[in-house]
């Protein structure tokens, strides 16, 4: 099973929900050969609701994963800011996703973030599995927190961006932190545009459609981390293909126009 464990929904958080953009999204991913992503979409992202009561409407439910019609599977997740510098996932059901990202609503702007140790332990009142989203990020603080609170982290991210931009220094980093804790590491595109995709998966050797049997893979180091060779290039690419639509939206167009009639002409 191919899975990407950090993934988004939409182009940009402060950006309505599209149906189309999120459908694209989705047929991009199968197209780039992957089995399953995680859709830890920002829990601040505007209609964060609206995006997951559509993927239910239109999946079929499976253990803890929703199964699209063209077989891509999602786990739901989630990427939340801490009130320290950093984000961290969380992966669980549908319905744990929602109401987490309910009661985190006094904490969603700047200044109101949870400090890591109170949202950890919001978290363990849920069935999921949590993790350090791209702990070496400029701007993040997720290593210099204390080892008690990051003992009780699942996985940490080797992220597709901070690969693409430095993959010796984020390799090394990330296992070393892993070996630290203790805590296994998976890795991530953090793509919110399509072309990232396949940039970096990860691969177990059987399929999951449950947390607890992926978390059983994970736990016996059943799976590989693979690194594309044009991960660099696809995350470049990726990011100005991202700005140049975010641009057109900001000048009054229909961005999600532009890239689907755009494709249609290839």
């Amino acid at each position: 099973m191919k899975l990407d464990f950090h993934t988004h929904g939409k182009l940009a958080k402060r950006l309505p929900f599209s149906t189309q953009y999120t459908d694209w999204l989705f047929g991009e991913a199968k197209a780039a050969g992957l089995d399953a992503l995680c859709l830890t979409e920002h829990f601040n992202t505007l209609q964060f609701d609206e995006l997951y009561g559509y993927l239910l409407h239109k999946s079929k439910r499976e253990g803890d994963t929703l199964l699209l019609e063209n077989g891509l599977r999602i786990f739901p997740g989630m990427e939340t800011d801490i009130a320290e510098g950093g984000h961290i996932l969380s992966l669980g059901s549908a319905e744990a996703i929602l109401e987490l990202n309910q009661r985190l609503a006094p904490h969603k702007q700047p200044g109101h973030f949870l400090p890591f140790e109170k949202l950890l332990d919001l978290f363990q009142e849920y069935n999921i599995l949590v993790g350090a989203a791209h702990p070496y990020r400029e701007g993040g603080h997720i290593p210099e927190l204390p080892q008690e609170q990051l003992e009780r982290l699942d996985f940490l991210d080797l992220n597709g961006k901070d690969v693409a931009k430095d993959r010796k220094r984020a390799e090394k980093l990330t296992q070393a932190l892993g070996e630290r804790l203790h805590k296994p590491v998976v890795s991530g595109s953090d793509t919110h545009q399509a072309v990232q995709y396949g940039c970096i998966w990860t691969e177990f050797a059987e399929n999951s459609i449950t947390l607890d049997g992926l978390c059983r893979q994970i736990s016996k180091g059943a799976y590989r981390i693979v690194v594309s060779p044009q991960a660099a290039f696809q995350v470049k690419t990726a990011c100005i293909l991202k700005r140049a639509l975010k641009e057109i939206h900001a000048l009054g167009g229909d961005y999600v126009s532009v890239l689907l009639d755009s494709e249609k002409g290839m």
